[in-house]
């Protein structure tokens, strides 16, 4: 029997397999997948919290590693590509995991990401590299998805909301920004994982 597929996109810092530690486990069910996005290589310093971004190459991963379909769990600034995958390619994704998702063009004109923007524009604009708040996120995607947060910063708690107001369902525990690396936050994405529709019934 195949095994279900779940892609893993990092957010800053670390990536592939070493940045979700927590997850490892899930190898041993499902066939996991830890992608390591554009501009990422075993050079790059893991402070630099600007490295090159560029969603369309990251959505082109994205695809090629889902295959015919599969589960896509991704944190941070990984959220965007993985949402923008989801968006306009739904029949690959049999559910959606953001944990502290970036998807900051959701929430624009909100407070706390309005004030966030304001801050770091000026960052963006001497690194020439397109900020998360212009990827054209103003849909939410027709698949199961579940947002993660630590319940720490209102930018992430604002996206969160706005998620789940749009039919998304939000779970906050500890961790901070990286609350999958916590036991009951890495408990809340496997339990929503095999709970969701495996898409075989799809192929029918």
């Amino acid at each position: 029997m195949t095994q279900e597929r779940i892609v893993f996109v990092h957010g800053d810092g670390q990536f592939g397999a070493a940045a979700w530690p927590r997850q490892h486990g899930l190898a041993l069910d499902f066939d996991c997948l830890f992608l390591r996005r554009h501009g990422f290589d075993a050079g790059a310093d893991a402070d630099d919290e600007l490295l090159p971004t560029d969603h369309a190459e990251d959505q082109r991963i994205i695809i090629e590693a889902l295959g015919t379909g599969g589960h896509l769990v991704a944190h941070a600034e990984g959220a965007v590509p993985a949402m923008l995958t989801a968006v306009e390619r739904p029949d690959l994704i049999h559910s959606l995991t953001l944990v502290e998702p970036a998807c900051l063009s959701l929430t624009a004109d909100l407070p706390a990401t309005a004030a966030h923007i304001q801050l770091v524009s000026p960052l963006f604009a001497r690194r020439d590299q397109a900020p998360p708040w212009t990827a054209p996120l103003h849909i939410v995607p027709g698949v199961p998805t579940l947002v993660l947060t630590g319940g720490w910063e209102p930018l992430y708690e604002e996206v969160a909301g706005y998620l789940a107001d749009t039919g998304a369902r939000h779970r906050i525990t500890a961790g901070g920004h990286r609350p999958h690396d916590t036991a009951e936050g890495d408990a809340v994405i496997r339990g929503f994982i095999r709970g969701a529709p495996s898409g075989e019934s799809d192929e029918e």
